[in-house]
């Protein structure tokens, strides 16, 4: 564990960069969702006919919905989130294009299906490096939930332009196994 007067300078750093790619996010390209599936769909990361927790876009967001309904194509069954109260991990429902959603916490929707377990997340983030570390939103969902299923592959979805030189670690921060965009498919370096 890091020391206190350690993690507030982190802290500070990740809240600075967050604003900063809030604001990035409003110049992404606004049809770059088809590249993204494409690219992730390309890049064989995935094992055919698994489940497949994704995530159903919020504003700023890469479109994720051309990349389900390419995996649900695939043969995949597709989950989405539901948002617990805070301090909890997320649940996973499936879910098909043109379905209805609830609306959740955090401006989330989610279907009201039964909860299952995902082999592979598609992950939502502000910002990401070359190692393919994360910069959540700051609730730590993501980090308590790929926490709670250890085995389970991890891959970010996110614009080329939410990558950074270095994205700011805790003790707690677990890289993603890969990260997608619209523009090119990063994989973690092995240690």
């Amino acid at each position: 564990m890091s020391p206190p007067d350690e993690i507030a300078p982190l802290e500070t750093q990740k809240q600075h960069l967050r604003a900063l790619m809030r604001r990035a996010r409003q110049s992404a390209p606004a049809d770059a969702g088809p590249a993204l599936a494409a690219n992730l769909l390309r890049a064989a990361l995935i094992p055919r006919s698994v489940v497949i927790a994704a995530f159903h876009p919020v504003p700023g967001e890469i479109d994720t919905i051309p990349t389900i309904a390419a995996l649900i194509g695939q043969g995949h069954t597709v989950l989405l989130p539901r948002t617990p109260p805070r301090g909890e991990p997320l649940t996973f429902h499936p879910w098909r294009p043109g379905e209805p959603l609830t609306p959740g916490r955090h401006n989330t929707s989610h279907p009201n299906t039964p909860a299952e377990t995902p082999i592979v997340i598609l992950v939502p983030l502000l910002a990401f490096d070359a190692s393919c570390n994360r910069l959540g939103y700051g609730a730590g969902y993501y980090d308590r939930t790929i926490a709670a299923f250890p085995n389970v592959q991890t891959i970010g979805c996110a614009f080329a332009l939410q990558q950074v030189d270095a994205v700011p670690v805790m003790p707690h921060d677990v890289p993603l196994d890969a990260v997608v965009t619209e523009a090119a498919i990063h994989i973690r370096p092995l240690p």
